[in-house]
């Protein structure tokens, strides 16, 4: 992967003999693997039996979750946040465990729209909960910093499972708890 970086680096006009650019290749790998750690994660391990007895049947919502991930068609940023809910049956997850899917799945090249249903998927997997809400609002690097350059755009995706797709009422709280 350094010899990579250099070849690119060389090919863009640069002296990799610079004083700043002489560590480059090593650190931008060093960068690159932290940003793409989540294919050497897995689910359970994440989870870690984090799944607790709960009487709680009242919606659950972890908001605001911090997500950075890389877009796989530019290999470009993107940077939201993440809402995530779920109607817990009878058990509930850890909360830091949500973020930790999150994380999990971000840190992997990406489109929006796969990341939110993974996120969604992996929440009901490990729950078996009755319904999983999720929304992803995010602002994308490869559409502000090139192609269109519009500075503004934020990208929302939403995936409702359960009874957040079938009970319109349950949605509609969903939605309005995260506005």
């Amino acid at each position: 992967m350094e010899n990579a970086y250099a070849s690119i680096i060389t090919a863009v006009g640069e002296d990799l003999e610079r004083p700043g650019l002489k560590d480059t290749p090593a650190r931008a790998t060093k960068a690159f693997r932290y940003l793409c750690k989540g294919y050497e994660e897995d689910l359970d391990t994440i989870v870690n039996n984090a799944i607790f007895p709960s009487d709680n049947d009242e919606m659950v919502i972890v908001k605001d979750i911090e997500l950075y991930s890389l877009c796989e068609h530019h290999l470009l940023p993107f940077i939201g946040k993440v809402h995530v809910a779920y109607l817990p049956s009878g058990k509930v997850l850890g909360l830091s465990k949500i973020a930790r899917i999150v994380d999990m799945y971000a840190r992997r090249l990406q489109i929006q729209e796969n990341l939110t249903k993974q996120i969604a998927d992996a929440v009901q997997k490990v729950t078996d909960a009755r319904g999983v809400g999720v929304i992803i609002e995010a602002r994308h690097m490869c559409m502000m910093m090139r192609g269109v350059e519009k500075q503004n755009s934020v990208m929302k995706t939403s995936i409702m499972l359960g009874r957040f797709r079938e009970n319109p009422q349950t949605r509609n709280e969903f939605l309005s708890l995260t506005n």
